[in-house]
């Protein structure tokens, strides 16, 4: 991979070190030396690494922990620290095909059948290969799987599988994840910027994205409120998780927010099948806590208010029951729920008593204390409230199956990026092993260990038609000539170009804390209350067209947003102000493709079109930023891998 460096690299620089400074006086500068006056110097405070890798959840931790493998000197930036990542809060488990009656193929089809026909051969062979030498490496490191009493594995059944490949540890295995890889980061002593939130991709402005490069980002320190550049040597790694605060009703963190997303759309890296969202059908009414889908792997039954068993005396999955796929579950409790058969008129109940307090002990503890402390319920004596939340985004940043995006330089993983594995709908279990396969994969693209060549195209090149969207409302950006909402700028060099986001950064930053202006949290709000009402499980024209009108209005009152707290030290609203942006553009770009898409498949169900169309909708939405303007456009699905190909059938559970 090519790269304009400065200064010449006579030598490289050592890891994490300063290369431009203004920012902390006293500290060394290697390329300019501070004022003899004692003022400030003219230059500024940036670091280099080979990798940058943004975020240190799952795919963040596996991304660096490979490029490090490869001899690349890596950073992980991140605005929480790593074992405060919202992978920690996944409970289910990691699907792998261990056993010796399974087999990586048999992983493949079930992946590709829960996507709808809508997911890419390369990428889905490709996970469903690597993931059960992820597994095994993960248990030398020392991952704390439940077993089982011969000593190996515990492997439990998951949604949509046809074999039982789910491992786990209990109903905290995102925890374990997290903490596991933790160590090996600090073993190898990689550097981590932690609360450091990144605002900005550093990148290059060419008319076509696919001429573009990135080369570093910018970031600001949630201690000091200080906004610092990261040069990026060889690559930049975007593993910013999910966005799910997009709604007002799910089970992520706050923290996640769409931001890498948002940064890469902006920069010009097209987003890939966003209307497709997840829905989980057991979360607690409440709060959105997610209750784990091990629950009803174990063996946990939904009932109505009529206490029927309705997954099977509804005819909803006749065969697997509880077991289907999300998708159809989550459909299946709303139907209930709508035809006067939920419980209060909210929920239904998640039963698991039946399977005994040693069993429940020792494979679902976590969930007993989640239902006691939000709901008050104790799973042992009585069902579980549950009901649909926002989940999981399938869509993402477009990659190839490296995690490369369009513009030279910039990878995605995990959440955030969009391969495609999941299609229109992730099976549970397999979240997991994507982070650690494609964050294995992209970590060792970026470090230049890989030289094969994709099967999965990016970027205009592989637009195969136009799309449009049939709404009387302006998409896109507002003022782009305004720092506060627009990218931009067309510049030549790396320095250039880091140091000019950087100044964009300082500008926005400095006009959000010294102007008067409307809160973000009442912006945030609207677009959260309209993304659930109008953009959930169910979906309509006129709802869609409605969401977009509030999303319009959201943007344009954001363009007044002020934060009122002056402080510069642990200043969150500047970071919730920044985050609000991000939202606005996650959840256009939701709304858009579901209006656009007319058709059912997957998580996407239409109220006036009941049915697959592969004739006219097996193929892959891009929404692209060009300069503010958004364009949609489509891409064929790959169904032919290297060792079988995919032919769409009818799914069915």
């Amino acid at each position: 991979m090519s790269r304009l460096l400065w200064p010449p690299p006579e030598k490289p620089a050592p890891p994490g070190r300063i290369i431009y400074s203004r920012a902390f006086p006293g500290k060394n500068y290697s390329h300019g030396s501070p004022p003899e006056d004692g003022g400030e110097p003219d230059t500024k405070l940036m670091y280099e690494h080979d990798v940058i890798v943004v975020g240190a959840g799952g795919a963040g931790l596996r991304a660096a922990i490979a490029a490090h493998e490869e001899g690349a000197d890596v950073a992980l930036v991140s605005k929480l620290h790593p074992v405060r990542s919202h992978t920690g809060a996944a409970e289910g488990g990691i699907n792998a095909a261990l056993h010796p009656e399974d087999s990586w193929d048999l992983h493949a089809y079930d992946t590709m059948k829960g996507s709808d026909y809508l997911g890419d051969a390369p990428a889905i062979d490709a996970f469903a290969k690597t993931a059960p030498d992820e597994v095994i490496q993960l248990e030398h490191w020392g991952m704390p799987f439940s077993r089982e009493e011969d000593g190996t594995v515990s492997q439990r059944p998951f949604g949509g599988l046809s074999h039982p490949r789910t491992t786990y540890a209990g109903a905290e295995t995102g925890h374990h994840l997290l903490h596991t890889m933790y160590e090996q980061v600090v073993k190898r002593g990689i550097e981590v910027y932690d609360e450091w939130f990144v605002t900005r991709l550093a990148a290059t402005d060419e008319a076509s994205p696919g001429d573009r490069s990135c080369q570093g980002v910018v970031g600001y320190e949630i201690a000091t409120g200080e906004l610092s550049g990261f040069y990026a040597r060889e690559g930049v790694i975007l593993a910013t998780g999910g966005l799910g605060e997009a709604f007002d009703h799910t089970t992520n963190a706050i923290a996640c927010t769409g931001d890498g997303q948002a940064m890469a759309f902006r920069a010009g890296a097209p987003m890939e099948d966003m209307e497709f969202v997840q829905f989980h059908p057991t979360t607690l009414p409440s709060t959105g806590v997610l209750i784990s889908e091990g629950v009803r792997g174990e063996g946990g039954i939904l009932y109505n208010d009529e206490g029927e068993r309705f997954m099977f005396e509804h005819g909803y999955a006749n065969n697997e029951g509880e077991l289907a796929s999300r998708d159809v579950v989550s459909r299946a409790e709303l139907t209930q729920i709508n035809e006067g058969k939920g419980i209060e008129d909210e929920h239904v109940d998640l039963d698991m008593r039946h399977l005994g307090e040693e069993r429940i002990l020792d494979r679902l503890e976590n969930i007993l204390h989640l239902a006691e402390d939000f709901e008050g319920v104790d799973g042992l004596d009585e069902p579980m409230p549950v009901k649909p939340g926002q989940h999981y985004q399938m869509g993402g940043i477009e990659v190839d199956e490296w995690g490369h995006t369009a513009l030279d330089g910039l990878y995605a993983v995990g959440e955030c990026a969009c391969y495609s594995l999941h299609g229109s709908n992730r099976l549970g279990g397999n979240a997991l092993p994507e982070l650690l396969v494609f964050g294995g994969r992209a970590g060792r693209h970026a470090a230049g260990a890989v030289e094969e060549s994709p099967d999965i195209p990016t970027g205009p090149g592989a637009k195969s038609e136009d799309g449009s969207v049939d709404v009387t409302v302006d998409l896109g950006g507002i003022g782009t000539d305004d720092p506060v909402v627009a990218d931009g700028g067309a510049l030549a060099t790396p320095k250039e170009v880091l140091e000019r986001a950087l100044e964009y950064e300082r500008e926005r930053v400095d006009t959000l804390l010294e102007r008067d202006g409307l809160n973000h949290a009442d912006v945030r709000a609207q677009v959260q209350q309209t993304m659930t009402e109008n953009v959930n499980v169910f979906r309509e024209e006129s709802n869609l067209k409605q969401a977009l009108r509030d999303i319009r209005e959201a943007r344009e009152q954001y363009q007044h947003v002020a934060v009122s707290d002056p402080s510069r030290t642990y200043n969150t609203d500047v970071i919730h102000t920044i985050e609000t942006r991000n939202i606005i553009d996650c959840a256009e770009a939701i709304t858009a493709g579901a209006l656009a898409r007319e058709e059912f498949r997957g998580a996407h169900w239409r109220q006036q079109y009941q049915e697959r169309r592969d004739d006219e909708y097996l193929k892959h939405t891009l929404y692209a930023w060009s300069d503010g303007n958004p364009e949609l456009y489509y891409k064929p699905v790959i169904l032919e891998g290297h060792d079988q190909t995919y032919e769409p059938k009818e799914r069915s559970y």
